[in-house]
């Protein structure tokens, strides 16, 4: 089977290694064969989608960049990998950490850059002690710095910690955390590419995604496309965790069947039990039926039939005893938590959706709490500044609609005066 980040070679991570098995040759080949715009035509044509959520063609993104500016050009990796169920990219870090900084040198060589930041949460001490150890070996050995392999081409990686909040994760967010400001989403327009870090050009890529071009480059365009479904092709680092046997990171093709993941890779659902519910890619993405789950196959265009999304292939699977208004609340209570307060709909909204599941749980629940619950996500849902409030909204409004009576069993059939909704303290 096909691995193009996490190969079966010991100690992958040791720069000799890594050029022992071909490592830094794509940069070298792109360098000295190739022109900037050559690179991106190939990881446009590979058709290669960002893997941090969104999905949105990676060369087509390069392209935004702007070739002529008077101002500095600037690459943000984003490795914040603060969505709960999401835990690929420091996999990256530790097993393969120079194809990302391939990745990295590549990207800068493209889109004409001279200085990236790779942004990692604040939690991942570990991690980013690994990262920065690998920048150090690359840059005694002059792969990173001034006139890399004796060309023209110069451009520095920097590492920066981030503060521990979910938000940052968002772009513009990111951006902000970068400059030392307050972790806010900007609004859109001016996008990144044009007004981005210190008001100057910038692109912002997922960490595996930016693992992915090496190899891309080293076998062409037209051998990515023919791994996994030719719409979201190559393969994916599926992070699966919940009831089953065998949780952990698995590469695997995009479109490889979700029973398959379960059964095949991860040895069955835990003690026999009967799948309750799959949430496909990270916290927010909307959750998958046990009916659902038989025939859905893993890559972003499949899922749209179930109304969901790949996200960050953050496999999160649930067994027949899973009380799902458990779940929502531990969601909910996480997204507002995590909200900036910047939106009115997501400050409040969020609030409101787990006062409303606190009072289910508590017994005070009423059958009109439900459509309330999914009026309040619909409010919040398309109407905040970055994708928080999707994020929050959808778990909720999906989970109601297609596990309806798992909450209509737990609420009172008459509306009737219940308490008023308790206060939820700020954690901001």
């Amino acid at each position: 089977m096909t691995k193009i980040i996490l190969k079966d070679i010991p100690d992958l991570h040791k720069l000799d290694v890594y050029e022992a098995n071909g490592g830094y040759q794509s940069i070298r080949k792109a360098l000295k064969e190739m022109s900037p715009d050559d690179v991106t035509t190939v990881v446009k044509n590979s058709n290669l989608r960002g893997r941090g959520g969104a999905c949105f063609p990676t060369g087509l993104k390069w392209t935004f960049m702007p070739k002529q500016t008077d101002k500095p050009k600037y690459l943000c990796c984003n490795g914040d990998e603060s969505e709960p169920g999401s835990f690929k990219d420091r996999e990256i870090f530790e097993k393969n950490p120079h194809q990302f900084i391939e990745g990295v040198l590549l990207a800068c060589y493209a889109m004409g850059i001279k200085a990236a930041y790779v942004y990692i949460r604040g939690e991942y001490f570990k991690w980013i002690n690994l990262l920065q150890d690998a920048l150090d070996d690359a840059y005694k050995k002059g792969y990173i710095g001034k006139n890399i392999f004796g060309s023209e081409f110069s451009t520095d990686i920097y590492i920066h910690r981030g503060a521990g909040a979910y938000i940052c994760g968002e772009e513009s967010a990111l951006m902000n955390s970068v400059e030392g400001k307050r972790g806010y989403p900007r609004v859109k327009p001016p996008f990144p590419a044009a007004y981005g870090l210190w008001g100057c050009p910038t692109t912002i890529n997922n960490i595996e995604t930016l693992a992915n071009i090496p190899e891309i480059i080293k076998n062409g365009a037209e051998w990515f496309t023919q791994i996994g479904e030719p719409k979201h092709p190559g393969t994916l680092l599926f992070g699966v965790s919940g009831h089953v046997n065998k949780p952990g990171v698995y590469e695997l093709p995009t479109g490889t069947p979700l029973m398959t993941i379960i059964n095949d890779v991860c040895g069955g659902v835990l003690d026999g039990k009967k799948i309750k519910m799959v949430i496909p890619g990270g916290s927010s993405m909307p959750p998958l039926t046990p009916e659902e789950c038989l025939t859905a196959k893993m890559d972003n265009e499949s899922l749209k039939e179930f109304g969901s999304s790949i996200g960050t292939a953050g496999v999160m699977v649930m067994n027949e005893d899973t009380d799902l208004l458990k779940v929502l609340i531990r969601i909910a209570k996480f997204y507002y938590h995590e909200s900036c307060g910047q939106c009115t709909p997501c400050r409040e909204g969020t609030g409101w959706l787990l006062r409303i599941l606190n009072r289910i749980d508590a017994g005070h629940g009423r059958i009109s709490d439900l459509d309330l619950l999914t009026s309040v996500a619909l409010n919040i849902e398309g109407n905040t500044i970055c994708a928080l409030g999707d994020a929050a909204a959808w778990p909720v409004k999906w989970t109601i609609k297609k596990f309806r009576a798992d909450f209509e069993a737990r609420v009172s059939k008459d509306d009737v005066q219940v308490p008023v909704l308790n206060k939820v303290h700020s954690m901001r």
